[in-house]
């Protein structure tokens, strides 16, 4: 059984489906998907989604997308959700400069303010980055004191030389369907350890291989696992394994199947 550990079902184009893809999650060798939240409505619906289902868990937070739009009555919800037994992360958070869609000053300052709303719920941090490597390492390095529940670089596509610089925050990584059409990863994959590796989706974004170009779901998953499996050279039910440990070991709030 596999984990989705990064999905995103209250997205527009998922959200109609949701109760399908929940029923069928176990079917289709899901034990469980987490709920990834962007902004104030979506991490709502991912709180709800995740109360009305005992095997679907939720991340709140505000992408960097949004971080303009970033209030302290945001900040309030999530403190005040952040104890439910389902809610199990922070995120996705961070910083993207390939778009631009909210001022870096404002990521910036809205990343750390919620790095520090993580760590005083002590919840672990679900991280978004792109094309912004260098501040994003000075900021961790700066604020390695408020990141001490533990942090996973979601979807990652950075390098190895990127992974031995992180080191020192002993990252978790989770890979996605570019894994399954993007070259070079193999040296990324390779200086990971095994138990800092975790799977997801992104659906509805995206779509591995051999569905590239349709909409992706949370138990597509498993062309990940099957991808690192050949990559790595291992059993897809190594991969399996491996995967799901790592990912209750990092969201240690959510519950065992």
């Amino acid at each position: 059984m596999l984990i989705d550990t990064h999905a995103h079902m209250n997205d527009k184009r998922l959200a109609p489906q949701a109760d399908r893809l929940i029923s069928e999650m176990h079917a289709n060798g899901l034990e469980a998907i987490i709920n990834v939240g962007y902004d104030l409505e979506s991490s709502q619906w991912s709180v709800d989604c995740a109360r009305a289902n005992n095997r679907v868990f939720a991340v709140i937070g505000i992408h960097p997308h949004d971080a303009k739009c970033a209030t302290k009555g945001m900040y309030d919800y999530f403190a005040s959700v952040a104890d439910d037994s389902n809610v199990i992360a922070f995120g996705e958070i961070g910083l993207d400069y390939h778009y631009d869609y909210s001022p870096r000053d404002i990521q910036k300052r809205v990343f750390i303010e919620q790095l520090e709303l993580a760590d005083s719920l002590k919840l672990p941090v679900v991280i978004h980055l792109r094309e912004a490597y260098q501040d994003m390492l000075e900021i961790l390095k700066e604020n390695r004191n408020i990141i001490q529940n533990g942090i996973v670089m979601h979807c990652y596509s950075g390098s190895a030389e990127i992974v031995e610089n992180m080191r020192f925050l002993d990252c978790y990584y989770s890979f996605g369907g570019a894994l399954t059409f993007a070259k070079g990863k193999d040296k990324v994959l390779s200086a990971i350890p095994n138990n800092r590796i975790m799977l997801e989706t992104d659906c509805p974004y995206m779509t591995p291989v051999p569905y590239r170009g349709k909409t992706n779901q949370p138990h597509y998953v498993k062309y990940v696992a099957e991808k690192i499996a050949e990559m790595k050279g291992i059993s897809y039910e190594e991969v399996a394994n491996i995967t799901t440990e790592n990912a209750y070991e990092f969201f240690n709030k959510m519950t065992r199947y």
